[in-house]
């Protein structure tokens, strides 16, 4: 039933949507092929370790503190962090190569040079990219739920990912969760929480989006009234 709901929420979503006009860049600027919603991470042909980019030809400003975004989708919400805050750097994490290329495409349209999209597995590649203590800053925003319980395993945050996040974090970093199905918001927190290296400084959810900029999912979910559940965790 949950699921037929959030379908449901989807189809008036996709009908009426709209995108924040911070972005710049319109909704429905093409990918020139129908792109699936959902893609299953535990095909083969996504249990390959994605190398790490030549970070010095990424980013200008090597040395800045860098955020992860893991399943950045369009890549809109990270564009615009790039903008807000050119201290830091950026990177999209998505499994869907076509928004990848995109995104890419995109910051180089706005001539971005602290914000990069990779395709990849995270939860293969996560430990081949970065070293302990790279990561200065981690969101993970409405990941696909895959309501059926013969595909959770298929969810993004997983055990593994837990522990790979406590080793490459700095310590006291942040990791911003968000869904609008409550029972994945709550899960995600668990898994973390089962990790002694991470604890809620609040206590529970907190009411809202601490960077001020919504994903596309987000502002949709806003415009309806739909309820968002969000978690601001850190790194002990």
């Amino acid at each position: 039933m949950e699921a037929d709901v959030q379908r449901a929420q989807q189809a008036q979503l996709e009908k009426g949507s709209s995108v924040p006009p911070w972005t710049g860049i319109p909704l429905q600027k093409g990918l020139g092929q129908r792109l699936r919603q959902h893609v299953n991470p535990l095909q083969a042909q996504y249990q390959q370790p994605t190398p790490p980019p030549h970070w010095e030809r990424v980013y200008r400003r090597l040395g800045q503190p860098l955020h992860l975004d893991i399943g950045s989708g369009s890549g809109r919400f990270l564009l615009r962090m790039a903008q807000e805050q050119p201290d830091w750097n950026f990177l999209g994490v998505e499994i869907r190569q076509p928004l990848v290329e995109r995104a890419n495409a995109w910051r180089d349209e706005l001539g971005l040079d602290n914000v990069h999209f990779l395709f990849a597995n995270i939860n293969v590649s996560l430990r081949h990219l970065f070293a302990p203590g790279d990561l200065s800053r981690v969101t993970i925003q409405f990941p696909d739920p895959w309501f059926k319980k013969r595909h959770h395993k298929r969810r993004i945050v997983q055990p593994r990912l837990v522990a790979d996040l406590a080793l490459l974090l700095q310590p006291g970093s942040p990791v911003f969760l968000q869904s609008d199905v409550r029972e994945v918001a709550e899960e995600m927190v668990d898994r973390f929480l089962e990790h002694p290296q991470f604890w809620n400084p609040y206590q529970g959810p907190i009411d809202d989006n601490p960077f001020g900029i919504p994903t596309e999912r987000e502002w949709q979910c806003l415009q309806l009234g739909l309820p968002i559940y969000r978690y601001w965790l850190e790194r002990r």
